[in-house]
């Protein structure tokens, strides 16, 4: 399947996660034509995968899907560039991937196919929780440039509580994941894994 393709935009895409970096956003007749693109060949794509059948085919189409929402979300970061734009794009980026993993999961059945999502959704949430980080980081940061050396000081507590977060985000998916695979188990071999898996991850 061909990739999305934003013609004659392709130097306003390359966006540093900075406020201060941003790039000037391209002209309205470029968006405009970029926005017929995206639609153009969102359409081609959803109608190659009628080659498709069952599960191969809801696995296309969400392909299809994601790339779609991931070239507007480039589009508007271009058309109107910054660091919550490029956030929006590492979310949409996050969520294709996941909207296709979850289409993947469907092939599979029982245990196998719960501990299946439980990955595809702690990688979606790891992904969402770096963006969120680099965001406020990068947030924190433009304004602290602006003001003061107090200002910096803030802007790494920011950072570090952003990160702080994430971390246990990712811990809390990752958690959600192992206790999961207990289910393979029965009786004490069941609760000794959730009780490991709890240690790990520093559940209660």
């Amino acid at each position: 399947m061909q990739n999305f393709r934003i013609t004659a935009i392709a130097a306003a895409l390359t966006l540093a996660f900075s406020a201060g970096a941003m790039a000037i956003g391209m002209s309205k007749v470029d968006y405009q034509s970029g926005k017929a693109g995206i639609a153009t060949e969102y359409k081609s794509a959803k109608a190659a995968c009628d080659s498709f059948s069952a599960n191969t085919k809801d696995v296309c189409v969400a392909e299809a899907k994601g790339k779609e929402n991931v070239a507007k979300a480039e589009l508007e970061a271009a058309y109107k560039p910054s660091v919550e734009a490029t956030y929006k794009v590492r979310v949409a980026k996050a969520d294709a991937v996941f909207s296709v993993a979850k289409e993947k999961c469907d092939d599979r059945s029982g245990n196998v196919k719960d501990i299946c999502m439980k990955e595809a959704k702690a990688d979606a949430v790891s992904a969402k929780a770096d963006a969120k980080t680099q965001m406020k980081t990068a947030l924190a940061n433009d304004k602290a440039a602006k003001t003061s050396a107090k200002a910096n000081a803030v802007a790494n507590e920011t950072g570090a509580d952003a990160r702080k977060d994430a971390a246990s985000d990712k811990r809390d998916a990752d958690y959600a994941v192992a206790k999961e695979k207990c289910d393979k188990f029965a009786d004490d071999a069941k609760v000794s894994c959730v009780k490991d898996a709890k240690a790990r991850f520093g559940q209660t």
